[in-house]
C-alpha cells in the first residue's frame, strides 16, 4: 500500500526578554540551580502574576513577520497537570483566545519550489522547570531555573509531508525569530524546540490517522531522522496489522529510534479555565502599528532583494540571507570587494561555508573577516592573480598569515599578465610537446585543455588564464 505521511510542528520559541514572563526574575541561561526562581514563579500564597509588556510586543513581531491575525483580545489560561518540575500544579498558558492566529509561511525547499504552510495559533505561555537525573545517583533534581521563562508556542498546520518538508519549515522559522530579534535561537541551549505531531494514512485518504507526538526535539538532524524513524515504525505496525497508538513518544538520538513516554493528552485532560489572577489581554491598534513601523527587512523581503540587486539565484539568496549575520557579511564582502556580487556569493557559498563546516565553526567565529574575503575578491576582479592563487591566498588567509596584498607579494603570487612573458611561456611548451601538438591540429580539439595544464603547471599557475587561452589558441592554430 502506498501510504502519505501528514506532519504538523508545534514549535517552541523562549523569547529574549530579559526577565521571565510574569515576574522580574531573571532568565539568564547557565545559573546554579534554583537561584532564578522567585515566588511568583513557584506560586507561593499571596503573590500574583504581572504580564511582561516586550513579551507582549515580541508575539506581535512574530504575528506581523508570519503573516498573521493579531487577537485585539486574548485570556490566559491554567493548564493543570502534575510534574515534579511544574512548581504550581498547572501552567500559565493560552487555550481558546491565543494573541495570533491564521497566519501563513512560504518555505523554499530543497529542489527550489515553494511551499505554504499555514500557522494555526501563536500563543504565549511560561514554561516548567527542569528534572535532573545525569548527576545523581537512583535520584532526580529539580532546577526551576526556567519555571515562569517567557515561551511563545508556535502551532503549525499539518501541512506538511515529508520529514524534509518539516525542517524546511522549521528552519523557515529558526530564522524568522531571529531576525526579529524575538529569540536567539539556541538549540543547544532550549530556546528554540519543537514537538513533531506525525500521522500516516492510506495514499488517497482525506481523513487523519492516528498521530503520535515527538516531544521536545532540538536539533534540525534529529527532527529529521525522528520523524523519518516514526514514519517506518507506523508503516510497519500497520502493514504488520497494529494499530497505531496516540501517544507522546522521545527520541533517543544514540540508538536513533522513538519510545513511547505516556498516553497523549486531550485539551478536556488538562482542564483548562481562565486564570483568575490575570486581565484579558488588551491589544490596541496604536501598539500594533508601533511595533510594525520597527520591524527589520525580513528574510523573504531580504531574499527578494537579493535575486534583484545582486542577481543571485534564488538557491544563492536563500542561503545568504539563512541568518541576519549571513547577509550582513554577504553585503559587506560586496562592498569590499568593490560590488562583485556573484563572485562573493560563490566564494562565500563555496569556500568560507566548506572551510567553516570543516572546522566546525560559525560564520561568526570565521578566521577570515569580510573585509578581508573582500579584498581577496577584488584581486581576482582586478587580475592582479587567478581564482586558482587565491584559493593558497584564502588558505593562507585562514591561517592569519597576513593581509590579501602582504601575502601576494611575499610569496611572488601575482598574475602574469604581460604578452610577451606569456607568449614565451608557450612558445617553450609548444616546443616541448611535438606529438601533442601535430594531434590537436590533426582535430583532437580535446587535447587543448591539456595545453593549459601544462602552461599553468610551468608558470606555476601565475598565467592570466584570459590571456592565456587567447594567445594560446592562435599559437596552436599556426
Amino acid at each position: 500500500m502506498e501510504w502519505e505521511v501528514v506532519i504538523g510542528l508545534e514549535i517552541h520559541a523562549q523569547l529574549a526578554t530579559q526577565s521571565k514572563i510574569f515576574s522580574g526574575a531573571s532568565i539568564q541561561f547557565g545559573a546554579e540551580p534554583n537561584t532564578q526562581a522567585c515566588a511568583i514563579d513557584l506560586g507561593l500564597p499571596g503573590v500574583l502574576p504581572v504580564l511582561n509588556e516586550n513579551a507582549v510586543e515580541m508575539a506581535i513581531r512574530f504575528g506581523l513577520g508570519s503573516n498573521s491575525e493579531i487577537a485585539k483580545k486574548s485570556v490566559f489560561a491554567r493548564k493543570n497537570y502534575f510534574y515534579p518540575d511544574l512548581p504550581k500544579g498547572y501552567q500559565i498558558s493560552q487555550y481558546e483566545l491565543p494573541v495570533v492566529y491564521k497566519g501563513h509561511l512560504d518555505v523554499t525547499l530543497d529542489d527550489g519550489s515553494t511551499k505554504r504552510i499555514n500557522i494555526t495559533r501563536a500563543h504565549l505561555e511560561e514554561d516548567a522547570g527542569k528534572s535532573l537525573h545525569e548527576d545523581f545517583h537512583g535520584l532526580s533534581g529539580i532546577d526551576l531555573n526556567r519555571a515562569g521563562t517567557p515561551l511563545l508556542e508556535i502551532v503549525s498546520e499539518p501541512d506538511m509531508r515529508s520529514a524534509k518538508e518539516a525542517v524546511a519549515y522549521l528552519k523557515t522559522v529558526h530564522t524568522l525569530v531571529r531576525y526579529l530579534g524575538i529569540c536567539d535561537g539556541n538549540m543547544q541551549e532550549g530556546s528554540f524546540r519543537c514537538d513533531a505531531n506525525v500521522s500516516i494514512r492510506p495514499k488517497g485518504e482525506s481523513k487523519l490517522g492516528t498521530r503520535t507526538e515527538l516531544k521536545n526535539i532540538n536539533s534540525f538532524r534529529y527532527v529529521e531522522r525522528a520523524i523519518n524513524f516514526e514514519i517506518e515504525r507506523q508503516i510497519n505496525v500497520l502493514e504488520s496489522g497494529g494499530r497505531i497508538t496516540q501517544e507522546t513518544r522521545l527520541y533517543d538520538p544514540n540508538n536513533n529510534e522513538t519510545r513511547p513516554m505516556r498516553s497523549k493528552e486531550e485539551a478536556n485532560d488538562y482542564r483548562y479555565f481562565p486564570d483568575p489572577d490575570l486581565l484579558p489581554l488588551l491589544i490596541s491598534d496604536q501598539l500594533i502599528e508601533k511595533v510594525r513601523n520597527e520591524l527589520p527587512e525580513l528574510p523573504q523581503q531580504k531574499r527578494q532583494r537579493f535575486m534583484e540587486q545582486y542577481e543571485l539565484s534564488a538557491y544563492d539568496a536563500s542561503i545568504l540571507i539563512s541568518s541576519k549575520e549571513t547577509a550582513d557579511y554577504y553585503e559587506n564582502v560586496v562592498k569590499s570587494s568593490g560590488n562583485h556580487p556573484k563572485l562573493a556569493a560563490n566564494w562565500m557559498i563555496s569556500e568560507l561555508f566548506g572551510a567553516l563546516n570543516k572546522a566546525g565553526l560559525e560564520l561568526t567565529d570565521s578566521p577570515i573577516n569580510h573585509a578581508q574575503l573582500g579584498k581577496l575578491i577584488s584581486r581576482i576582479a582586478d587580475d592582479t592573480i587567478s581564482g586558482k592563487i587565491a584559493k593558497t591566498i584564502f588558505e593562507a588567509l585562514w591561517n592569519k598569515e597576513g593581509d590579501v596584498d602582504e601575502i601576494i607579494e611575499k610569496r611572488g603570487l601575482k598574475q602574469v599578465s604581460d604578452t610577451g612573458a606569456i607568449e614565451k611561456l608557450i612558445d617553450e611548451m609548444i616546443a616541448a610537446n611535438p606529438e601533442q601538438v601535430a594531434d590537436y591540429r590533426s582535430g583532437k580539439d580535446k587535447l587543448f585543455g591539456y595545453f593549459v595544464g601544462q602552461a599553468m603547471k610551468l608558470s606555476g599557475g601565475k598565467l592570466n588564464p584570459a590571456q592565456l587561452n587567447e594567445l594560446l589558441k592562435k599559437k596552436l592554430a599556426g
